[in-house]
């Protein structure tokens, strides 16, 4: 076996060095955003046993709308770049290049056992530049595709070492093969494909056995003329492990997937679904469509599916003269490689192998899988062609007629695939340049036109995403997803009732119940989505909230297992005071997922409503053991334990909210509560400092203006109250216990009669009902010396409280003063007045407002691997407004890229 030396390896690395440093600067887009950007499996904070529970894309292996492609050790390795920069997509896209170049080395290795040092080269080189390898490089999903090369190859080396000088058996080499298949394998599916590769060297090249040769063997041995040679005994001993223990990691990995396959749709895969001959004739066509794309790659797209290549219906169509083409082509090379002992033949024969054996489970010719072409699964398939394009040139080369022509060719192709290459990277810079570039090579593509929508729906270009996805309806006119993007683009522009249309529609669309039949068979999981939409929309209308549920109970009964639709009716059951049902519904969604942090918060939510803060408490701190940077429950669970009174509780409650201005630094209603909490333990400074931070992040933060204004009265800083009370009256004129507070803090500290007097009006003028009001202005008349005023004020005061007895005390004094014959002085001056009965400035009444202290969130996880927030206002206290946070519309659950 020749070896590999450092010049060589440079060369090859330099080469890949060249063709990928601009893919460092592409972004994550299309898979990549299932896998990497919504994957909960990348953050630390999951176990890493999840990593081996789920699937490439982060869903239970349980779950039906599991793509059951099981990969945990690319997902480890994804997770590593997290730890390193978490989201940043440079470091993601470096350690595939880094991969790719690793491959191209190996591979060059594996080309000397077959090729010249010169050949193998070649071939290495043309397999590092091909641009038919930029999705597998560039896209990080691709990452997948690059490991499993890696110990694909690598058992490949260490089989060819299982052959001892003596023709013996050397075991070591054949164990590690077996270990580095299920290395593979668990990166990607197709890496137990190489026992296949090893069966066909082990017979043909290290045997040198041909097709005549184990014919003429197995003829003598069945009419007894003769026996099995030793050596073919060792060589089918050896093929018995392989094959056994190929057949173990496949009862294995049907293990994992639990006996299912997928559930893809039409719309994946149309050729899967359709009638003999159709599938077989379409099927077999998509091969040398395939084998066209090694040769050409010149019009290279991300997405094959629906529409792009439209199927052979018919004997007839010009197109099956490709696919008899083809298997003529490849007949004459396969008994050329098997029927004639030659080194030319090895090559060939190893050269079909890789690019046969490793396709098989992306053909779809045994099971139907969900793509018709795609561009990365040719990744190891290209290493045969290389190798076989590499050949030809050696036999070309060696002819002095053709050896000058042959070097300038040779360079062409490496100099164009290296700038194909490199041009393609920029492709995946961003989804819109990705989809657009697809777009130009394929246009009857539905989901094409509606992923560039999805590109500019991100930018908030609701107008342009609009026509891409009405365009992707007329494409398909049948696409329930397409119909659904289009609805809930309307919705984005405020157009609902062309929204609700739009949705009706896609649910007309979808397949009738048929009594008998599993219904979750006949259709995508995201597709039942529509009925989330619909009644998301028609929900807003306070007298549709009936319609709306019965949306959700129908989606429920499609799907008994459909979490999401618990996740949605439970929210809608709050907003229609129905806690008890809304806590069934959470209940039933945490039968089926009980690791949804979520889900726990949303319940602990329900109980609030039902008065339970002590339930509530407990499904808190059950979100933040899944999740403990889970900000809602920080946020609201120490809310709950500040409103418990229990002191013993303040110290995790603070401990809790400095962990949510951790999270969300710009949230100013953090620093408030944390404010709050400090009066709560009378650390007035402390307090202080927390309030002024909530103002500045929010300047007119009406609760935090007002409690550290009421702070400083309470504190003898009345001065300092009052432009703080004027700041909280300039954004709030009409706040009632704001002009309370500054009347009070005027008649009292500053003296100032008239400007007290012009609050308290203003109160009247509000609210002339209010008792707090009314008296105080009667204590300015009193002030002013006007009795009678007063008098007929206290009365009025009186009729609208009667059963204050403070108020009775002061109109008899005020009377006693009319009936003397002069008056001298007040009877009760201002400062006392301000006292008696707390009443002139009721603190009790007025202390540490909490109207906008929670946020009570219900948080809606989807199941497309995107989140939603909805606002659900809880008990307030006092007669603040709702609380402060941004109320957010519930966002729709919609088709995304799919994986």
């Amino acid at each position: 076996m020749a070896n590999i030396n450092l010049k060589e390896i440079t060369l090859i690395v330099g080469v890949v060095t060249a063709c990928y440093w601009n893919s460092l600067f592409c972004g994550f887009v299309f898979d990549d955003v299932s896998a990497i950007l919504d994957n909960k499996d990348l953050h630390p904070s999951t176990p890493l046993k999840t990593l081996f529970q789920n699937d490439f894309w982060g869903t239970p292996m349980s779950e039906e709308r599991s793509h059951k492609s099981y990969r945990p050790l690319t997902v480890l390795t994804f997770r590593l770049n997290y730890l390193l920069s978490e989201l940043k997509p440079m470091s993601y896209h470096l350690l595939n290049m880094i991969f790719h170049a690793v491959v191209s080395v190996i591979f060059l290795k594996v080309c000397k056992l077959f090729l010249d040092n010169k050949s193998s080269v070649i071939a290495s080189l043309l397999f590092a530049v091909h641009p038919i390898h930029t999705e597998a490089v560039t896209g990080v999903v691709g990452r997948a595709e690059l490991l499993s090369s890696i110990f694909f190859l690598a058992a490949f080396l260490s089989y060819t070492r299982s052959k001892g000088p003596d023709n013996s058996i050397i075991w070591t080499p054949i164990a590690l093969t077996v270990f580095l298949v299920a290395v593979a394998t668990l990166c990607k599916e197709q890496g137990i494909t190489v026992v296949g590769i090893c069966c066909v060297y082990e017979v043909f090249i290290a045997q040198g056995y041909t097709l005549p040769l184990l014919c003429t063997t197995a003829g003598q041995f069945l009419r007894g003329k003769g026996s099995i040679p030793f050596s073919m005994l060792q060589t089918l001993v050896k093929l018995i492990v392989l094959m056994f223990s190929t057949l173990l990691l496949v009862v294995i990995r049907v293990q994992v997937i639990q006996s299912q396959l997928p559930v893809f749709t039409r719309f994946d895969n149309p050729a899967a679904v359709s009638p003999t001959p159709t599938r077989q004739l379409t099927f077999n066509y998509l091969l040398p469509v395939n084998a066209w794309l090694l040769l050409n790659p010149s019009e290279l797209c991300c997405d094959w599916t629906m529409g792009t290549i439209p199927l052979i219906e018919s004997l007839l169509d010009i197109r099956n003269l490709a696919t008899f083409t083809f298997f003529c082509f490849l007949g004459m090379l396969g008994v050329f490689s098997i029927r004639y002992s030659g080194d030319s033949s090895k090559t060939v024969l190893m050269a079909l192998c890789l690019m046969a054996l490793p396709f098989i489970p992306a053909s779809n010719l045994f099971f139907p899988v969900g793509f018709v072409v795609a561009e990365r699964v040719l990744y190891v398939p290209s290493m045969g062609f290389c190798i076989l394009v590499a050949h030809g040139w050696q036999k070309i080369s060696t002819k002095s007629v053709f050896k000058k022509l042959s070097w300038i060719c040779l360079s062409m192709v490496i100099l164009t695939h290296s700038l194909k290459t490199f041009h393609r990277n920029w492709d995946w810079e961003s989804e819109y340049t990705l989809f657009m570039s697809a777009l130009k090579v394929n246009k009857n593509n539905a989901k094409l036109w509606n992923n560039v929508g999805h590109a500019l729906e991100n930018e908030k270009n609701f107008e342009r995403a609009l026509k891409y996805f009405l365009q992707a309806t007329h494409v398909q006119p049948d696409d329930i997803g397409a119909h659904m993007n289009v609805g809930r683009t309307y919705k984005n522009l405020n157009r609902t009732k062309e929204a609700e249309e739009s949705y009706m529609m896609a649910k007309s669309l979808m397949p009738q119940i048929i009594p008998g039949k599993k219904y979750a068979a006949r259709i995508a999981p995201n597709h039942l989505n529509v009925y989330i939409n619909l009644a998301n929309l028609i929900r807003a209308n306070e007298s549709r909230l009936e319609e709306a549920d019965q949306l959700y109970r129908q989606a429920i009964s499609m799907r008994p297992d459909f979490k999401q639709a618990y996740i949605s009716r439970g929210e809608l059951l709050l907003k229609m005071n129905k806690p008890l049902k809304a806590k069934e519904a959470y209940l039933k969604a945490l039968e089926l997922d009980r690791n949804n942090a979520d889900l726990w918060y949303n319940l602990a939510i329900v109980h609030i409503e039902l008065k339970e803060p002590n339930e509530a408490l407990k499904n808190f701190n059950r979100a933040l053991e899944l999740n403990p940077k889970h900000k809602l429950a920080l946020f609201n669970s120490a809310i709950v334990m500040q409103e418990s009174g229990e002191v013993k509780l303040r110290p995790e409650a603070r401990k809790r909210l400095l962990s949510y201005i951790n999270e969300e630094p710009l949230d100013a209603n953090g620093y408030f509560n944390l404010g709050m909490l400090a009066m709560d333990d009378k650390k007035d400074n402390e307090a202080e400092i927390w309030m002024k931070k909530a103002i500045k992040l929010q300047a007119d933060f009406r609760s935090a203006l007002f409690n550290l204004a009421l702070l400083y009265s309470q504190t003898a800083k009345e001065l300092k109250a009052l432009p703080i009370l004027e700041e909280l009256l300039r954004y709030y004129p009409d706040h009632i216990k704001g002009l309370i507070l500054k009347g009070d803090i005027l008649m009292n500290q500053k003296k100032d009669i008239l400007g007290a007097k012009k609050c308290f009006e203003r109160i009247l003028e509000m609210d002339p009902s209010n008792v707090q009001g009314k008296h105080n202005l009667c204590v300015v008349y009193f002030e002013e010396k006007d009795l009678l005023k007063a008098e007929r004020c206290l009365l009025e005061t009186l009729a609208l409280a009667p059963h204050e007895e403070y108020i009775q005390r002061h109109l008899n004094i005020v009377r006693d003063k009319i009936s003397s014959s002069s008056f001298i002085e007040p009877i009760f001056p201002t400062s006392k007045i301000s006292s008696v009965e707390g009443k002139k400035i009721p603190t009790e009444s007025v202390k540490e407002i909490r109207g906008e202290s929670r946020q009570t969130q219900i948080v809606k996880t989807s199941d497309n691997k995107s989140q939603s927030k909805s606002n659900k206002q809880l008990g307030k206290n006092g007669d603040e407004e709702t609380p402060h946070k941004t109320t957010k519309d519930i966002k729709e659950i919609e088709k995304k890229p799919a994986a």
